[in-house]
């Protein structure tokens, strides 16, 4: 791990090197105080030479200058290393959450992983700068002054010295019950980012079923939890903080006897024990650092752990035969099975044809399969067996890029980016021109709504499409798609969102962009399904029947149920209560 951390010196060395540098001057002119202390007290005072007093002042004081600029350097500009190095992990973060699989993001909260791309790698910026500079000042100090007490007085000093075993004992054991406490901590923190992410995007919801008192009993829960962890890490801080000192303050006890016993032997004078006294105050304020440095150390520490815990995830791999393919459209799934882990099977020996230009509806009751089968069509995720072939060649032979640039999605969810009405229809070719941008709206029967706006095309939209209505917001997500022009269509309840008003504009444009693509309708509303060419219907894991509308309705069986119930009743119950009743 200590190599890895390593690395993220090595675009700013120059930097690191001059830190370093400033950091040793800061040390050697720490040093200045206790020699000039001693040969005042010594030399100076005693045959009253004033010229050198003065003199000795002057040069301790220019020393102080120095060392005043030598700590602006390290102050600003470590702290800039230190940022930029926070930068660089966050992009490397990024870029490699960027390459994760569909399947990592079914398991990891947003607010989570928000948690360590913010808390975490701040603490980890302040260790790169803070790190190498406090070992380097105070380690550099220690050695210095430890040297020159030799010098005083060596005896005294072997003494002092017997102290420093103690104080790392200490420092150890306590180090551990602190690296636990601060990665319960961030757990904690991370659960209460990702409960409020969830509660705060979630805010108008929450205010429509007037549930704030359930909100508010949910964040308290992970506020006590993150309380809780929090006392915890400040007991471990409090027991190693008050140990520590506890040390150093034996420190002041021995040397007051010892030097007393020393005084009164003559073993040492005065003036040699003054400066004893100056300069064990030089060595203890560096050793101090360095084991309240512990502190920050294990919360950079365990922030970098984090870090590359999700560094370390294994991004989307692409086989080794992955080559960019053109795509017509014919799709087969040849005794497909799929699970999205080994409890229960999502997907069960599935086996389809797909014509280029086909329109194929999938209906069936929630769970059944029909999102899923659309999902590993892109490949975002492996078949557990079988294999899925687009124009005879399996899914894992294309790029993920020639792949998915050439499929279109339009989710029942609808996401769109804060950002203008523009740049969200954009999103489905970057380098579309404005005419095809205002064709595509038109086609999507929003173009008109756009012009309507003050700002048109250049109207924000708020976060997630906050200042849209739940059709607009569909109807851009189409235009995205209008933009793309794929050869394969995903219809996800591309119109559930829409009042039936809305609807109507819309679907001709719907049939008009399924003409000449193969195309996969997941519908609930059989109206939306019309001008399929073939209805499957999915039900566990399984296509329990496949047809065209009059041969399923011929049967009798599932699919006629489900086309009773919400035509002949007039009633627009879930699927799932139909397959109950079939």
């Amino acid at each position: 791990m200590f190599k890895r951390f390593i690395k993220y010196y090595t675009p700013h060395k120059v930097i690191f090197i001059f830190d370093m540098l400033a950091s040793l001057g800061i040390s050697i002119v720490g040093m200045v105080y206790p020699i000039i202390t001693r040969k005042m007290i010594n030399t100076f005072i005693p045959n009253r030479q004033m010229n050198f007093i003065v003199i000795f002042g002057l040069v301790l004081l220019g020393c102080y200058i120095i060392r005043m600029l030598l700590r602006y350097f390290v102050q600003y500009y470590g702290h800039v290393m230190g940022v930029k190095m926070q930068a660089q992990m966050r992009r490397e973060m990024f870029f490699h959450l960027e390459q994760l699989p569909y399947s990592y993001y079914d398991n990891h909260e947003t607010g989570r992983i928000m948690s360590r791309m913010t808390n975490d790698l701040m603490d980890i910026s302040e260790l790169a700068h803070h790190g190498p500079e406090n070992i380097l000042i105070c380690g550099l100090t220690i050695i210095l002054s430890l040297s020159y007490l030799f010098t005083i007085n060596w005896k005294l000093t072997l003494i002092i010295m017997a102290v420093i075993p103690l104080m790392i004992v200490v420092s150890l054991i306590m180090r551990k019950r602190m690296n636990n406490a601060f990665m319960e901590s961030r757990v904690a923190t991370a659960s209460i980012n990702a409960a409020l992410e969830s509660s705060i995007t979630g805010i108008r919801v929450t205010k429509a079923f007037t549930n704030e008192a359930l909100e508010q009993e949910k964040f308290e829960v992970g506020n006590k939890e993150f309380v809780e962890a929090r006392r915890k890490s400040y007991k471990a801080m409090g027991q190693f903080s008050s140990s520590t000192s506890f040390v150093t303050d034996i420190f002041n006890v021995i040397l007051l006897l010892a030097g007393g016993i020393f005084l009164y032997h003559g073993e040492i004078d005065f003036a040699d024990f003054s400066g004893f006294i100056v300069s064990i105050g030089v060595f203890i304020t560096p050793l101090t650092t360095l084991i309240n440095f512990v502190e920050q150390y294990e919360q950079g520490v365990t922030g970098f752990k984090r870090f590359i815990e999700i560094i370390d995830e294994k991004p989307e791999e692409e086989s080794i035969n992955a080559m960019p393919h053109e795509i017509n459209g014919m799709v087969d799934f040849k005794d497909v099975s799929f699970s999205y882990n080994e409890e229960s099977g999502v997907l069960n020996h599935i086996n389809l044809h797909v014509d280029k230009g086909e329109i194929l509806a999938l209906v069936g009751p929630s769970g059944g399969g029909k999102t899923t089968i659309c999902h590993l069509i892109p490949n975002f995720y492996k078949a557990n067996s079988g294999e899925i072939l687009i124009d005879g060649i399996n899914v894992n032979d294309y790029t993920f890029s020639s792949l998915r640039s050439q499929i279109g999605i339009v989710q029942q969810d609808v996401f769109l980016f804060n950002g203008t009405i523009k740049e969200n229809i954009l999103y489905g070719r970057l380098g579309a021109t404005d005419e095809e941008v205002y064709d595509a709206a038109k086609s999507a029967n929003i173009h008109d709504y756009i012009m309507s706006l003050p700002q048109g095309y250049d109207t924000p939209i708020g976060e997630r499409g906050v200042r849209l209505s739940g059709g607009q917001k569909q109807r851009l997500s189409i235009a995205r798609v209008f933009l793309k022009d794929p050869k394969i269509l995903i219809l996800d309840e591309a119109t559930s969102a829409l009042d039936n008003t809305t609807e109507i504009l819309i679907q001709k444009a719907l049939d008009s962009l399924c003409r000449g693509r193969t195309t996969f309708v997941v519908a609930h509303r059989l109206s939306t399904i019309k001008n399929a060419t073939r209805i499957c219907v999915v039900s566990k894991g399984e296509i329990i029947e496949s047809g065209s509308h009059n041969e399923l309705i011929s049967k009798n069986g599932a699919y006629k149920a489900l086309y009773d119930a919400q035509f002949k009743n007039k009633e627009d119950i879930f699927l799932d209560e139909t397959f109950k009743e079939a």
